[in-house]
């Protein structure tokens, strides 16, 4: 799919994500229960890359139309190392819920800011602010591929199953690593590809591991990582999604669910860790 079909795509889908959201409706942008990949809307099938991602204690008092338009696939903020003073960039915010959990655990002496190219979710995302009276976020309109933030501004970047639906990969680490402080750290959750998956079936599994992009594979993702100066890299399964789970979608979607068996166990969500290298002398 050329790039710019692609990010109109995206924009489409997760607009109309955001004014279910707005609206009350919870959905999701990996399957047919959202109908973002053009099966029905009233298909009630188990999502197991979105579901139960946050536990109720951790969204006491976050918006629970931050919490409807989540459609990430881990809880990076669970993860990553946040400290108090941190600046923290979230690539890919949508409604927000990884920016306000983030603006919690650094503090008044410390920033979070959302990054997002659909004005929906833009809107959502600020309307969230208000409601959780946060004053340490600022959400930015703009593409991962090229972040509106100085050169080393960042001590912290997250996101949340995003990476993925890029048309440019290289572009997205590579502004990443240029707006994090020496020594910064990179703490992504995304769908990753673990093993050779033959291409009818990738072609196929769109539909259910990032809907209309694809997931890199580890070792692809790793040199990306390494290639464009990062180190410390590391990749951590999060959950690993069997046939079973595979076929549910293809089935919704009208697709040979026998094709399951070839990926079973070759999609994770992953928690990928890497870090900026320092500036010698800097310590």
């Amino acid at each position: 799919m050329p790039a710019n079909t692609l990010k109109a795509t995206v924009q489409e889908k997760y607009g109309e994500a955001a004014k279910r959201a707005a609206a009350g409706a919870q959905g999701s942008c990996c399957g047919p229960v959202s109908s973002c990949c053009g099966a029905s809307a009233d298909t009630e099938i188990f999502d197991p890359i979105t579901s139960n991602l946050y536990d109720a204690g951790e969204t006491a008092g976050i918006p629970a139309e931050a919490l409807l338009a989540s459609l990430g696939c881990g809880n990076p903020t669970a993860l990553a190392q946040l400290n108090p003073g941190d600046v923290v960039l979230d690539l890919g915010s949508g409604g927000g819920i990884d920016v306000l959990l983030s603006a919690r655990r650094v503090g008044p002496t410390g920033k979070a800011y959302g990054l997002d190219m659909t004005d929906e979710m833009l809107a959502l995302a600020n309307e969230n602010k208000l409601r959780a009276g946060a004053t340490n976020v600022e959400f930015l309109k703009g593409d991962i591929e090229s972040i509106p933030l100085p050169d080393n501004s960042v001590d912290v970047i997250i996101s949340n199953c995003v990476i993925n639906l890029s048309g440019d990969k290289p572009s997205v680490i590579r502004e990443a690593y240029r707006v994090l402080k020496p020594g910064g750290r990179f703490a992504v959750s995304d769908v990753v590809v673990r093993g050779h998956v033959p291409e009818q079936v990738k072609k196929s599994i769109e539909l259910w591991v990032g809907c209309v992009a694809g997931a890199l594979e580890e070792s692809e993702f790793k040199s990306l990582l390494s290639s464009t100066g990062f180190i410390d890299v590391e990749i951590e399964p999060t959950r690993i999604y069997k046939g079973k789970d595979a076929a549910a979608f293809l089935a919704g979607a009208g697709l040979d669910a026998g094709l399951a068996s070839e990926v079973d166990g070759k999609f994770m969500g992953a928690f990928i860790r890497a870090t900026k290298q320092r500036v010698a002398g800097s310590g």
